[in-house]
């Protein structure tokens, strides 16, 4: 019997991330990593219905409110009668602050009104990541590692980079740890198009207005740790 053949070792495979991974950039415009992605963050079915109500509450609460009018009481003026009553062949006025006449009271204006509506914390959290999600699925997340936050501030290098990644004319919305001065901060934050927010304070609002989406690093651990509780339900 001949002696069995010893098989041959195969070459490692190599490691592919399955799922949800975010690919991390550094200022260069080059892959340097990726981070796995939470998929009840980034995994939500489409729900296009909750992203219009949120869209739709969203720009009602920027409503201040304020305007106003004075009606014909309120207004400032003399009582008397204007002219006599017979004999001018004119109507019968008897009042300068009457809604016809300039400077009159106004019929039907506006009063002080709160137009505010509400959402409640899970309908908020859900808009949240059904956008993202959608801007996940249409590639326009990506990620930038931590070193970025050390480099000069400098605008122009802010601006090759956003040449680099093809986002010179588009809105851009980045995401940090925390709003503080930096370098980071000075030399994006006078860039037109260029939105810089603190991950816990993202608004699915904010997500569908921007065309791409940039989480730091250090931001996206912070994002999540923020909006995924352990043990939630």
């Amino acid at each position: 019997m001949s002696p069995a053949v010893k098989a041959k070792s195969s070459p490692p495979k190599k490691l592919i991330r399955k799922g949800f991974v975010l690919t991390m950039y550094d200022l260069k415009g080059k892959t340097v990593d990726e981070k796995e992605l939470t998929k009840d963050i980034f995994g939500q079915k489409e729900n296009p219905a909750l992203l219009a109500q949120y869209v739709r509450v969203y720009l009602t609460n920027q409503r201040q409110g304020t305007a106003s009018t004075k009606t014909r009481g309120e207004v400032t003026g003399s009582t008397r009668k204007i002219y006599r009553q017979k004999g001018t062949g004119k109507a019968r006025h008897g009042d300068i602050k009457a809604p016809i006449f300039v400077g009159g009271g106004i019929v039907g204006g506006p009063k002080p009104h709160d137009f505010s509506l509400k959402l409640n914390k899970k309908q908020r959290k859900l808009a949240l990541f059904c956008a993202l999600s959608l801007k996940y699925k249409q590639k326009t997340v990506v990620g930038l590692k931590n070193s970025a936050l050390k480099m000069l501030p400098k605008t122009q290098d802010a601006a090759d980079f956003l040449k680099i990644m093809n986002w010179k004319e588009k809105k851009v919305l980045v995401l940090l740890p925390q709003i503080e001065k930096s370098n980071f901060v000075l030399a994006f934050r006078n860039i037109p198009g260029i939105e810089l927010c603190d991950a816990a304070s993202i608004n699915p609002y904010a997500v569908l207005h921007a065309d791409q989406i940039v989480f730091l690093e250090e931001a996206l651990a912070d994002f999540t740790k923020h909006f995924v509780k352990p043990n939630e339900n």
